[in-house]
């Protein structure tokens, strides 16, 4: 046996060494924010991605709630009635959203995300509280069946809806906590936004 393998309790020097930098690797911090970065980065972006949709989600809805203003108060004051039409008060309305939603020229002709319904009522309690569905299951999905254009004349009461499927991409917590669901079964990838309006026309001519 050599004197430095009595020094080192037996073991020989070349495994002294070994161990020594074996823990001198489990000290070493080197690296230790690059790891925890990578560790981190996926959770991290996703959250910064679904504050970000979110925040222009709620943009979304406010100018969605602002169009539905603007064309209640043109129904209100005679500039929008039933002769108008469907179509142009749907291209009315899109050119209202058009600074955050666009409507294509099938989205006009053919409703998939944006549906409007005008309609006249006797009274104000007459009028829908709830949203329409095609059932009774709490999550069933959008009734768009009975949604017309059929604004009433001077004095009368009418009511104002627009419904919008707007496309989630990163927040994965809205698609299941919605409670409008596909009718095919699947998981939802949008999030619809509602905005009403209830008032009586003016008398106008």
């Amino acid at each position: 046996m050599m004197p430095e393998d009595d020094i080192l309790g037996g073991k020989t020097f070349a495994q002294k060494r070994a161990g020594g930098r074996l823990r001198a690797f489990v000290r070493s911090r080197d690296g230790a924010a690059a790891i925890e970065f990578a560790l981190l980065a996926i959770p991290y972006f996703l959250i910064i991605f679904a504050i970000l949709e979110t925040f222009v989600a709620f943009i979304a809805e406010q100018v969605v709630s602002n169009a539905i203003d603007t064309v209640s108060r043109e129904i209100r004051t005679g500039q929008i009635t039933a002769a108008t039409g469907a179509q142009p008060f749907r291209q009315a309305f899109c050119n209202e959203i058009s600074v955050i939603i666009a409507c294509s020229a099938t989205e006009l002709t053919t409703p998939t995300n944006l549906y409007l319904d005008v309609e006249s009522y006797t009274s104000f309690a007459a009028m829908p509280t709830t949203i329409p569905r095609v059932s009774s299951d709490p999550y069933s999905d959008l009734d768009t069946t009975g949604f017309k254009f059929a604004p009433g004349g001077a004095k009368s009461m009418n009511m104002v809806r627009a419904y919008y499927r707007w496309q989630i991409m990163t927040d994965l917590l809205r698609p299941y906590l919605t409670t409008i669901r596909p009718s095919d079964g699947s998981m939802p990838t949008t999030y619809l936004i509602v905005a009403t309006a209830a008032f009586q026309n003016e008398n106008y001519p």
